[in-house]
């Protein structure tokens, strides 16, 4: 195919898959649809709900990232990924510890080969069962869905990168640092070039800091380790589908976050007049934003470490 072509369609791909994607997602009421998957490379694709699940389908493996939460959503996935492996050879892994992210684990084969960094398992046997009681609290349908909830430890884990051989694609497996959660992990599968980032990049989503764990800091230092892996398409756990450009805007929002929240804290205004402050001017330049509710912890956050 024509190197112009091959352009053009990446292109309309990218295009076409925000437009599919910006109404499906973001809703906790659907959490993972069925029969929904959308191809977003020759080996990658996307089944688009909250969140966003990856499948990465090998010749020899396949590679599932994230599980939905409950068993529920686990069975979805794990049903969506049986259908598109070419082999019996299954590894999951997490983005994060967060239940919609990975207490679905229980539905999957016990064949599964599950793998995850060591700071996020780390971070799943402190704080695990603390978020699963508090999105149990949330709402009834989050009660349901993370009634019986059974963990399993990793048979596999890394500390800074791990690179899985699925047959005729790799996908890299990559800890930086903290950032949304301590133990944030973003997958980058080559050579289709498509970055399965967490909650670390997302489409026009506010960042969220919901405790101490985060660190504004640490998700720009891990943006700045994977701008040069300059992918063509992102998959975030929330939000719509996207291409490369959603990295520079990622940083840029929270470059401007922190300017504006060290700006005020040199004023002297305190930390929760700075949030209320800032969720009005964020959302008025912002106004295709959504989120904006999470404003006020990135800039305690913020103030916390600076």
């Amino acid at each position: 195919m024509p190197a112009k072509i091959a352009k053009l369609l990446s292109s309309f791909l990218a295009v076409a898959l925000v437009a599919f994607t910006v109404a499906l997602a973001q809703n906790p009421e659907q959490g993972v649809p069925e029969n929904s998957v959308t191809q977003v490379s020759e080996h990658v694709y996307a089944i688009v709900g909250w969140p966003n699940i990856g499948i990465v389908v090998g010749n020899r493996a396949t590679l599932v990232i994230d599980t939905g939460m409950g068993a529920r959503n686990g069975a979805i996935v794990a049903r969506e990924a049986e259908k598109l492996a070419k082999t019996p050879n299954l590894y999951l892994t997490t983005t994060h510890f967060h239940p919609e992210h990975a207490m679905g684990v229980q539905s999957f084969p016990a064949r599964t080969v599950l793998i995850r960094p060591s700071v996020q398992q780390e971070e799943m046997e402190k704080r695990g069962s603390e978020f699963i009681e508090l999105f149990r609290n949330r709402s009834p349908q989050f009660k349901e869905l993370l009634q019986d909830v059974k963990l399993r430890p990793p048979d596999i884990l890394f500390d800074h990168e791990l690179k899985l051989d699925l047959g005729g694609v790799t996908a890299r497996l990559m800890w930086f640092g903290p950032g949304h959660t301590k133990g944030d992990e973003l997958i980058f599968v080559e050579p289709d070039s498509v970055l399965l980032p967490g909650d670390i990049v997302e489409n026009k989503l506010v960042p969220t800091m919901p405790n101490a764990d985060a660190s504004p800091k640490g998700w720009l230092a891990t943006l700045d380790k994977i701008e040069p892996l300059k992918p063509r398409f992102i998959v975030p756990d929330h939000g719509a589908l996207g291409d490369g450009s959603l990295i520079a805007k990622e940083r840029a929002f929270i470059m401007e976050l922190q300017n504006r929240a060290l700006e005020l804290k040199r004023q002297g205004v305190s930390v929760e007049d700075a949030g209320k402050q800032m969720i009005t001017e964020f959302k008025a330049k912002y106004p295709d934003w959504e989120g904006t509710n999470a404003i006020p912890n990135a800039v305690r956050r913020i103030y916390a470490e600076n």
